[in-house]
């Protein structure tokens, strides 16, 4: 597929459609084999060097904490505890196993994203047992356990048989310049899921909330999305502002709205979830402009 206008429909057209089929949230588990299969072709075409590290992403793993403090800092501003909680779960989520896909197709570093990838999502799993009881107000016990899993699975599977494969029959790296459309309509239909599966969620776990609670959870994730995307791209510099607003902005909230279902409630789960409405219509605007750039 040639950039620029088809590329935009599809992406529009997922969003769209997804939002109006709730009822294919029954292929939700779908999502999860579709980003492992786009973050196992990036793996196997990124080349990690010392370069890949740069200064700047301690700067993003720094403000990825500060983010968590600061989505509960304004939902307790706009609307008391559950709204803060939702802040926090909101912003607090690590790097998103998809930034890398996205930063590829704009055509920018993937090796920069997913090296803030492999810092932000260890670590804040590492910090999330410690900082949950701090913003729930109550102990997590066993949050450890059941992040250590789902990281593992989402991070290092696809990592681990992608370094192997690149061992064992190097010409695989070249799979990747092979795949792009391949990887492109995955996104699209991960994309028409995800929006199915968060009109379902909204449909059915916020439809006794009132309007005014879902407006201000609205509102506090949209702000937390918008400040991301900003800080991130003044922390990457001139060098790397694309790459670092996107490690930054587009977060892993299959993590938090899962923590949040287990250890909060339903309303708190839709901070990171209305998140993800706002992250992948910035993607698909970003993916809309760079395509009309290229054509």
């Amino acid at each position: 597929m040639k950039p620029g206008f088809p590329r935009t429909l599809a992406l529009l057209s997922a969003i769209i459609i997804g939002a109006l089929c709730p009822f294919a949230h029954a292929l939700s588990w779908l999502i999860q084999w579709l980003i492992l299969g786009m973050l196992f072709v990036v793996f196997l075409g990124t080349r990690f060097s010392r370069e890949s590290f740069q200064r700047s992403h301690f700067w993003l793993l720094a403000a990825n904490v500060a983010m968590g403090g600061a989505g509960y800092a304004i939902g307790w501003t706009v609307g008391g505890h559950d709204i803060a909680v939702a802040g926090f779960f909101a912003g607090i989520a690590p790097t998103a196993t998809a930034a890398a896909v996205i930063t590829g197709f704009l055509g920018r570093r993937v090796d920069y994203v997913v090296t803030a990838f492999m810092l932000t999502n260890p670590a804040i799993s590492a910090l999330l047992p410690l900082l949950m009881p701090l913003a729930l107000g109550h102990a997590t016990p066993a949050a450890a356990r059941e992040i250590a899993m789902s990281v593992g699975l989402l991070v290092f599977l696809p990592l681990l048989v992608a370094l192997v494969l690149r061992r064992v029959h190097p010409p695989v790296m070249m799979w990747p310049a092979k795949m792009k459309n391949v990887s492109f309509y995955a996104w699209v239909l991960a994309l028409f899921l995800i929006m199915a599966k968060t009109s379902h969620f909204l449909g059915h776990e916020g439809g006794g909330t009132p309007g005014t609670v879902l407006l201000k959870i609205g509102l506090v994730s949209v702000l937390v999305c918008a400040a991301n995307f900003a800080i991130g791209r003044l922390l990457g510099g001139e060098k790397f502002s694309r790459e670092a607003s996107q490690a930054l902005g587009q977060k892993n909230t299959t993590l938090t709205i899962y923590l949040a279902l287990t250890y909060a409630s339903p309303l708190i789960a839709l901070g990171p979830t209305f998140y993800v409405i706002w992250h992948n219509i910035w993607n698909s605007w970003q993916l809309h402009r760079h395509g009309k750039k290229q054509a």
